[in-house]
């Protein structure tokens, strides 16, 4: 994978590409989750890369795209944007987990002619699906998580969001390269930050609902099954998984993606 930037006001965004990169052929643009980077798709990689495109970020205020100032979902689909443009893509497939799903929903409200299909991954939808209870309890992140010592939070993140040993040492390795101050901003700033951009989004181009089975986080599970009934989008149980659940077991979610591309694909 090659690395290269852009540039923007607000700062530098870091992404990856396919050292092969051929305009001819579907791209894959892999969008991670809250406090992760683009290592979380390290499992995926080398999957889909001898038949697709691969884009990969750290998205702003993650990994190496930092510092940053001012983020925001509408900041962030601006990257986006350039880095979609950058590459000579008419079409991407975005592939979201969790954050990365409000990325990809964002980038559909603002320019959906330029996505091929959404995966979401342990996402939750945009959309009138959130409780007065459920809104205020996302704007209470910041501070509950200082509550916790910096090596109580981190441990327990890894606990929540994986399954495996694989899992929890992906996530435990992203993490590592925060402060606590900074984790904890950086989750606040992010729920926040979904909650001024969420809106009423219907998306036209095929979707693939995939959440693990053991995911405890929040309502995950319970909204992607309001989401699948309302919408009619095939959700996929992922077994032996939680929140990143593309960690926790990747070979069913390669294989899960890997079919609904090809079967959208010969429509």
């Amino acid at each position: 994978m090659q690395g290269k930037q852009v540039k923007t006001s607000n700062g530098n965004i870091v992404y990856w590409i396919s050292d092969e990169f051929d305009e001819g052929r579907e791209t894959l643009f892999f969008l991670h989750g809250l406090t992760g980077d683009h290592t979380m798709f390290q499992p995926q990689f080398p999957f889909f890369e001898k038949k697709y495109n691969i884009i990969a970020w750290d998205a702003p205020a993650h990994g190496e795209s930092r510092p940053y100032r001012n983020f925001s979902f509408e900041n962030a689909v601006k990257g986006m944007k350039q880095i979609v443009d950058e590459c000579g893509c008419s079409k991407v497939t975005l592939i979201g987990q969790s954050m990365g799903g409000f990325n990809a929903q964002a980038f559909l409200c603002r320019y959906p002619d330029f996505v091929k299909a959404f995966v979401a991954i342990d996402s939750t939808p945009y959309g009138d699906y959130y409780s007065r209870s459920d809104i205020w309890w996302l704007h209470q992140i910041e501070w509950m998580s200082k509550l916790f010592t910096e090596k109580m939070l981190k441990m327990s993140m890894a606990r929540q969001n994986a399954v495996t040993k694989m899992g929890q040492e992906n996530m435990a390795a992203m993490i590592d390269r925060y402060g606590k101050a900074e984790l904890c901003h950086l989750m606040g700033i992010g729920f926040a930050g979904f909650l001024e951009d969420n809106r009423e989004l219907q998306i036209s181009c095929p979707v693939l609902l995939i959440v693990g089975e053991k995911d405890r986080t929040g309502k995950v599970k319970s909204y992607n099954k309001k989401w699948a009934k309302r919408t009619g989008f095939p959700l996929v149980w992922i077994q032996n998984a939680a929140h990143n659940s593309n960690v926790d077991n990747p070979h069913m979610v390669n294989s899960s993606i890997m079919t609904f591309l090809q079967d959208f694909m010969k429509r």
